[in-house]
């Protein structure tokens, strides 16, 4: 296996994942008004949405600081490796999917630092997706070597 992703493509991969679960509560609350929203819902019904939402944002922050701390680990071609490169590149493709799919016929306001940010964060999605992807592959080549 002689080509590994560059270390510098992990840790801005990972820096932008804990940025995205960071940003995630603004994006909600300012953006999306999210929690008048989910008000309108029965009180499971609210509390199911809140996990979920709790459940994305850790599990954002969770894939960039494995990435940060464990970026050798990642690479090395073994079953842990080739799973969890797997896991994270199909929830970040799941969610690149579910992104064009679904929420472009959902309107946000139309100011530029939203349409920047919509722009940023889309490229972000993509760009960990793709990361993931070749680290899979990368990953399951040496395995299977």
């Amino acid at each position: 296996m002689k080509y590994r992703i560059p270390d510098w493509l992990i840790i801005t991969g990972a820096c932008g994942q804990i940025f995205t679960a960071l940003i995630y509560p603004y994006i909600r609350h300012r953006i999306f008004n999210w929690y008048n929203d989910i008000k309108k819902l029965k009180p499971l019904n609210q509390e199911i949405a809140r996990t979920y939402g709790h459940y994305i944002q850790g599990l954002n922050f969770s894939f960039g600081l494995i990435s940060l701390l464990f970026i050798a680990e990642l690479q090395n071609g073994t079953g842990l490796a080739v799973g969890l490169t797997g896991l994270i590149a199909a929830y970040w493709t799941g969610k690149v999917v579910t992104q064009f799919a679904y929420y472009p016929m959902y309107r946000i306001p139309k100011k530029f630092l939203y349409k920047a940010g919509e722009v940023l964060m889309n490229t972000l999605f993509v760009t960990f997706s793709l990361v993931y992807i070749a680290m899979f592959v990368y990953n399951l080549r040496g395995y299977l070597a």
